[in-house]
């Protein structure tokens, strides 16, 4: 099916007309319905005439939230080259990583790491697009007015196949051959808008303010559509700041927002939450944990019964499952399901089967599959991992769970070498190259272990070479320089030797086992 996503936004821009589609609150921009599509139509104009990215051109958006709000899926639907999410805080090893791997044409970049990104991006053959008119100019080094001015705000005229066009990638791994990049049509983005639709308990309005401090190249983006399509208001704030935060809920009047259990917790104990209106949150979406039941009724004895937990995935863009406001309440006697990751979504397929692919009944554990319209076709330039991952059109998760007969879906492990730390998703062969890149490293094992606020921390258990020395804060620091902040270990322990098989290989299970040992629940 072909469609003109500039004119579907036109028919919301009629709609819709004056009232706010888009507040970016560090660079003060607001924009009406009308004006937010002439602006994107703007920017899709520049980028098919002054810079020539069509249709098999790729850009990639290395930039905070509010520039990323201008480049996101209303944008890029529109156009017929495809756009490139990734995190602005990952390292730039990382990102040199991911810039020789897709491609990109151009890149537009945010200013403040010109200094470390720029010579490395000419380097590869890239144009540069920095968001704000640099200080000093560079040599090919372009500037997005500059390249906005006396272009037209006109419908680009663009048709695409849902079903076939990719128009986004997101990266979800690391530079370690495990790296993975999904790529999405325009169907499976719809998909999700209309998952979130189906569901019984609606938080998506005309009126709803949905402010974003978690990066919309991640899970937050996921909501854009879904309030895009109602009428209601997406507000960006780039920093994972609470204290603006609540400065921002108050000044913005707020409906929604998504957030981390460990950042709930933090709110509790945050003296800018009593001092600050918080009375418009009307929904607090939380994923990658259930929350502590002790902590949630704290939670919601302070702010109300507004939290929704989802667990959904970057390969199957839907709400898989939910914890609805009704679930949060739950019964005296009757909170076991607090504990789970919701009830399954109306509009996704999902079995739970055994190691040959064989379907299990209820109440058996066994790693769970996916299939919706929002699961994508597989990874960019990787034939093996998606031939590993994807049989049939779902999308095998790695979770290990079981179904209650209620519906709800607990997950009780894990079974890909996968942590997932304050929502990001980091690859333990990943962290084990980088440490050990360390001159003083012999050997390492890296798994996720319980932690109170990020769900699961990452630890490293590592073996030094003979002779050799190094403190835990020192080999932290190294990952953290390799692959970024939140890839690095929380924890290092030193240990004579780590478990291995007959063919060398290091079992990881065993290291992850003892840290797990009495844990109700194996993954966070």
């Amino acid at each position: 099916m072909k469609m003109n996503f500039a004119r579907m936004m036109g028919q919301l821009a009629l709609r819709f007309a004056d009232q706010e589609a888009l507040v970016n609150i560090e660079r003060r921009r607001r924009y009406t319905y009308r004006e937010l599509q002439a602006a994107t139509n703007r920017i899709v104009n520049m980028m098919r005439e002054r810079l020539g990215l069509r249709r098999g051109d790729v850009y990639l958006c290395i930039l905070e939230n509010d520039n990323l709000s201008l480049m996101h899926v209303w944008t890029a639907f529109k156009g017929d080259a495809a756009a490139a999410f990734t995190n602005v805080r990952d390292s730039v090893d990382e990102h040199r990583w991911q810039v020789g791997f897709i491609k990109p044409r151009v890149v537009f970049i945010e200013n403040a790491l010109l200094d470390s990104h720029f010579a490395m991006l000419r380097e590869l053959g890239v144009t540069v697009v920095c968001m704000d008119r640099p200080a000093a100019p560079r040599e090919g080094l372009l500037a997005f007015d500059e390249l906005l001015e006396g272009v037209s705000d006109a419908n680009p005229e663009v048709e695409n196949d849902t079903m076939k066009d990719i128009l986004v990638y997101r990266f979800t791994g690391g530079t370690t051959g495990k790296s993975k990049c999904a790529q999405y049509t325009m169907d499976n983005w719809l998909a999700l808008r209309d998952a979130l639709y189906t569901e019984a308990e609606q938080i998506y309005d005309p009126d709803q303010r949905y402010l974003h401090m978690a990066p919309l190249s991640h899970g937050s983006g996921l909501g854009v559509l879904a309030t895009l399509f109602r009428g209601g208001c997406t507000v960006t704030q780039n920093l994972p700041d609470l204290k603006a935060w609540c400065r921002n809920v108050e000044a913005e009047r707020a409906t929604t927002t998504l957030m981390l259990p460990t950042l709930v917790y933090r709110l509790l104990d945050l003296p800018e939450a009593g001092a600050h209106d918080l009375s418009s949150l009307r929904t607090i979406v939380y994923g990658g944990a259930p929350m502590s039941p002790a902590k949630l009724r704290q939670a919601q004895a302070r702010f109300g019964n507004i939290f929704v937990q989802v667990y959904g995935a970057t390969e199957c863009l839907t709400t898989a499952a939910m914890l609805s406001k009704a679930d949060h309440l739950g019964e005296a006697g009757d909170e076991k399901h607090l504990s789970s990751a919701g009830r399954l979504s109306t509009v996704v397929e999902l079995k739970v089967v055994d190691d040959d692919g064989k379907e299990l009944p209820q109440g058996r554990t066994g790693e769970v599959w996916l299939r919706s319209r929002g699961t994508i076709s597989g990874y960019l330039g990787n034939p093996e991992g998606t031939a590993a991952e994807f049989q049939d059109g779902f999308w095998k998760s790695g979770d290990l769970g079981y179904l209650d007969e209620r519906g709800y879906l607990y997950l009780v492990d894990r079974k890909k070498d996968m942590i997932i730390t304050g929502g990001f998703n980091v690859y333990a062969v990943e962290v084990e190259a980088a440490l050990n890149a360390h001159r003083a490293v012999a050997i390492s094992a890296v798994v996720g272990v319980p932690h109170e606020e990020w769900g699961e921390a990452v630890q490293a258990e590592v073996v030094l070479k003979s002779g050799a020395a190094a403190s835990a804060d020192e080999l932290i620091e190294h990952v953290k320089a390799r692959i970024g902040r939140f890839k690095a270990p929380k924890a290092v322990a030193f240990v004579e030797q780590l478990p291995v098989s007959v063919v060398g290989k290091v079992l990881r299970r065993q290291v992850r086992d003892k840290y797990w040992k009495d844990q109700s629940r194996r993954v966070s």
